[in-house]
């Protein structure tokens, strides 16, 4: 049912779910089901990625991705020697940038989170109820 919750609550999750358009998925059914939501998430432009804890490592291509995950242990992984296990594992968390955020949600309020004057999270909420 539309709007049956009166808070629908994301942490570091919306990351997670596979490609643009499974988020754009995921935001609009936080939309429909949340008469207010707040979500937060990484953001694609810190230095840092947060799940690999490896400067930089949002910007790679998926290949260089899987490499670095088939050689090394990363963040909270540990080396993964099979290379399709290592592809699937890169692909499986794709950050945020702040237009995206906004073309998810179009009615929200997005702030930034900052660590040393720079974004590290992005927090979109909407308190229309």
């Amino acid at each position: 049912m539309d709007k049956e919750f009166d808070v629908v609550f994301s942490n570091s999750v919306i990351e997670h779910v596979g490609s643009f358009e499974d988020q754009k998925k995921m935001a609009g059914e936080i939309q429909r089901v949340g008469k207010m939501y707040f979500l937060q998430t990484p953001c694609f432009r810190f230095p840092l990625e947060p799940h690999f804890f490896t400067i930089g490592f949002q910007f790679l291509p998926l290949k260089a991705k899987a490499f670095l995950i088939r050689h090394f242990n990363l963040g909270w992984y540990p080396k993964e020697r099979d290379y399709k296990k290592s592809i699937n594992l890169a692909s499986s968390i794709r950050l945020l940038r702040k237009y995206e955020l906004k073309k998810l949600f179009t009615g929200g309020r997005i702030i930034p989170e900052r660590f040393c004057g720079l974004t590290k999270s992005l927090i979109v909420y909407n308190n229309q109820s």
